[in-house]
This record gives structure tokens, sequence and C-alpha cells, in this order.
């Protein structure tokens, strides 16, 4: 078991700290292992919810709490996570099993739940040296992303209890509306591309597709790999915003935080992964998506717009919370150009359709 000193933790922020003692009592024999001391550390990746290492020597777990500050309506739901991960674990053994939620704010000043912790090598700005063995990583990467989406597509959700997660009729209106209600929430100043990209999804969505659970957030950063195998994940995160809908938003989610050497300069300044040119190119992505599913994604380039619209908005909503004093994290304060690289993306993608 490893110790509360792995590298991928760090200690707590200081003002991302909560009561250890709280949690260590409400914990107490509703887990292996919780009759032990506490250790806790915080993962110090991600943007936005927050979470911690649960460390008692012989068991280990993971708290996730929203972030600090108000937060968007329906973002960050810790009840909508906690559900799915309770469930989905049975038929996708990539999603880490939840054992328990709480809406109890007196603990941790927020809703919360506990689940496993998996480990493995989550990739983020640089390729981590572990994988320098493998010089087709991140192409053994690419391709392990696009069949685990297509493998949760397949899940049925309706024989785990998930059939009520959401409702999937009407639901990329619902994306395109909420959030531009969203943007509007967020932005700190108007932005003529947006009211663009607006217009132009509002007038161009494509015919509803078979629903199927949407992760609602998937990219790279959030899937945990195999240290000994960068084709091999070990487990996908971020599930707070998963839903039933249609899934071909998840693959243009998928191209929407897709980066490589060779896009527009503005576009590179928000990359959330590493610049390699050996990652697979998004037509390629697509068309392994499609082999994969038997889906059809002739209107791909819809998705991938509002994807983009959308990444927009997750953007402005960071970057407000920072601006406001809601967060100290200063990785934040660089946030405020990427809102308009994203938002030209999605204007750059309409345009090349």
């Amino acid at each position: 078991m490893a110790s509360h000193r792995d590298s991928d933790t760090i200690s707590v922020r200081a003002d991302e700290k909560f009561d250890e003692h709280a949690v260590a009592d409400f914990l107490r024999g509703k887990l292996p292992g919780t009759e032990n001391p506490l250790t806790v550390q915080q993962f110090g990746g991600g943007a936005a919810n927050l979470t911690y290492l649960l460390d008692y020597g012989s068991h280990e777990y993971v708290l996730r709490r929203p972030p600090l500050g108000p937060v968007a309506p329906s973002a960050h739901d810790m009840a909508r996570e906690s559900k799915v991960l309770l469930q989905l674990w049975k038929r996708f053994p990539l999603a880490p099993r939840a054992y328990l939620f709480s809406d109890d704010e007196s603990i941790v000043g927020a809703p919360f739940f506990v689940m496993e912790r998996r480990k493995g090598i989550v990739v983020r700005e640089s390729l981590p040296p572990v994988f320098d063995a493998w010089s087709d990583a991140p192409a053994r990467m690419s391709i392990a992303l696009v069949e685990a989406l297509s493998d949760l597509h397949a899940v049925d959700y309706e024989a785990i209890g998930l059939g009520d997660l959401g409702r999937p009729a009407g639901f990329i209106r619902r994306q395109i509306e909420g959030w531009w209600r969203r943007w509007h929430a967020a932005k700190l100043e108007d932005l003529p591309a947006m009211d663009a990209v607006y217009d132009w999804l509002s007038s161009n969505e494509p015919p509803e597709a078979t629903p199927s659970l949407v992760h609602n957030d998937y990219k790279l950063d959030n899937v945990m790999l195999d240290p000994q195998d960068p084709g091999r994940i070990v487990a996908v995160f971020d599930w707070d915003m998963c839903t039933l809908g249609d899934p071909l938003s998840d693959v243009g989610a998928l191209l929407a935080w897709w980066c490589l050497p060779d896009d527009p300069a503005h576009f590179r300044t928000m990359a959330m992964m590493p610049l390699d040119d050996r990652f697979l190119r998004r037509e390629d992505l697509v068309a392994h998506y499609a082999a994969h599913s038997g889906r059809d994604l002739s209107a791909i380039h819809f998705y991938h717009a509002l994807s983009l619209f959308r990444v927009t908005v997750i953007i402005a909503q960071i970057y407000v919370r920072y601006v406001r004093g809601q967060t100290q994290d200063q990785r934040f304060a660089a946030f405020g150009p990427r809102i308009t690289a994203a938002a030209q993306a999605a204007l750059e993608v309409i345009r090349g359709h």
C-alpha cells in the first residue's frame, strides 16, 4: 500500500482544508480500516472538483467535493456522481466504485462522497517519462480513449438502475440553451464569437441519436493509465455531469479538448494535453470510434463545435471564480485569454464545414 507521500498528492492547500476529525468521525466503522488514524492529502491535478486521499494506513479512499464558492446549477453534482459510481462499475469496470455519499455540509462544507482509489498515471500537459519506452505511447493512448468511450456508450443503463439519470429527449437542445445561460452568468465581457456560435448551433441541430450514458467531460486528463502499458486505461474519472443523452456529444468533447502541434496558436494556448504529433489526428479518432461503435458520425462537426462552445463556458466559469476571489489557485490567473481562444476555435470548426 502506497503511503501519503505518493507523487500524485500534495499537502492540502490552505484554502481547501476541511475538518479532518469530522471526516474521521463520520467514516469510522462505515468502511474497512476506518478505525485507524487518518492522514489526508490532496490530489493536486484538475481544475474544478476537489479530490482528497484518505489514508488509513491499511486502506486508502478518495473523497470528492465541489469547488469552493458558488457553483453553477447542476454542475459539480456529488449526489449524481455518487449515484452513477455506485452502479456503473458493475458493467463498466473503468468506473471507480463509490461507497457512500453525504449531503451533510457540516462535515466538509459541501456534499461529498467517498470512493475507491485507483492507481496509475494521469497524463496532463506533458508525457510522463515512464512512457518513454513506447515510441507509440500517444497513439496507444488515443485508441484506448476511443474504445473505452465506445464501450461506455454500449452499456445498458436500464439494467444497472440508471434509467432515471436523465431525460434523453431534447438533450442537445438543453445543452445549447443551458450552456448559453451559464455563459451569461459567467462572462465578464461580451464576446461576439460566442453569439455567432450560439446562433449557428441553434439553427443546425442534427436529428436525435439513440441515447446512451454520456460522461459529459471526456478527455485525456480524466482517465488514468497503467504505468506498464499506455494503451490500457485503469480508470475514468469525473462523472458529476454524467447523464443520458446523445453519445456523440462525448465524441465532440474529446475532439474539443484534443490538441495537436499544428493547431492554431490561439488554440494551443489552452492545451490540456501534451503537444505531440504522435497522437491520432481528430479525423482518425472519429474514424476509429465509428468503426468500434458502428455509429454514424457524419454530423460530428456539430458536436465538435457544441463542445468547444461548452469548453468556453467552463473556462469562463473557472476564471470568474478566480477573479471574484472564490479560489486562490494561481493556475487560473491565465485563464482569461483562453476564453477567447476557445470561442474562436468553435467558430473555426463551424466555418470549416
